[in-house]
């Protein structure tokens, strides 16, 4: 299902705006290049920040996500013709064969629901061609991201061009590991309140190792987010297959 935070276009609108440093990609960017990726499928693509990145140097790429509205903005962006947009998850894609999988920032971990993520497993390793990889990231637990959703750590003030300062921040609403729940609000400059509520798990690697290989991948490693050291695990896992071999030049990621 979608986050309830994309589902209100006014909220979806405010996604880029009030989340502009995306350095977080830097990683997956550097990754399609070492792959040889030259066809990518983003599990989540939301407002489609990464896709556009990968089409802007000539990857092929599809861009799947539950929300329309996260959708209705990434289809406005410039480039938006060069990816293929696909409303829905991974679970019910038509025939693909991509060179790599992609779940970036929050995704794996949105996805809280064990039946939703052994389905999204499935669906990302039925979507690989043999050889191809999935990566994404999830939180390390140990670290207890969750202790700075609170007002104080997460305020921030962001000039909306054409909307003027939005403020937000997060509330921690409950930990119940590996659940744990939490409120972002925004309010705009007329003072109206734009909250929505959204849960995340907080998988251990073994668990995740375990249901990757569980769904026919091979785990290759766990490295390190090199934005964020010590915080995330980044997956690395191959379907097996023939060895990946470099596609044709996408340029420079």
């Amino acid at each position: 299902m979608a986050d309830e935070a994309f589902d209100d276009p006014r909220i979806a609108a405010l996604y880029d705006p009030l989340d502009p440093d995306r350095s977080d990609l830097d990683l997956y960017l550097r990754l399609a290049r070492e792959f040889g990726a030259w066809r990518v499928l983003d599990i989540g693509c939301g407002t489609g920040v990464f896709a556009l990145l990968l089409a802007a140097r000539g990857v092929d790429v599809v861009g799947v996500d539950p929300s329309r509205a996260s959708l209705d903005v990434a289809r406005a962006k410039p480039g938006a013709g060069r990816v293929r947009w696909i409303h829905g998850d991974a679970t019910a894609l038509a025939p693909l064969r991509v060179d790599l999988a992609t779940m970036t920032a929050n995704v794996a971990q949105e996805i809280s629901g064990p039946a939703d993520w052994r389905g999204t497993l499935r669906g990302a390793r039925e979507a690989l061609r043999p050889g191809g990889r999935l990566v994404f990231e999830t939180r390390v637990p140990a670290r207890r991201a969750w202790e700075g959703w609170n007002r104080t750590d997460s305020y921030t003030v962001v000039d909306v061009p054409g909307t003027g300062p939005v403020e937000s921040w997060h509330e921690l609403l409950a930990v119940e590991l590996p659940l744990v729940a939490f409120r972002s609000v925004r309010v705009l400059p007329d003072g109206e309140v734009l909250a929505s509520e959204s849960t995340l798990r907080f998988r251990e690697r073994e668990e995740v190792e375990a249901d990757l290989v569980a769904h026919g991948f091979a785990v290759e490693e766990v490295r390190d987010a090199p934005d964020r050291p010590g915080r995330e695990f980044v997956f690395v896992a191959r379907r097996p297959g023939a060895a990946p071999g470099p596609g044709p030049s996408a340029g420079r990621h």
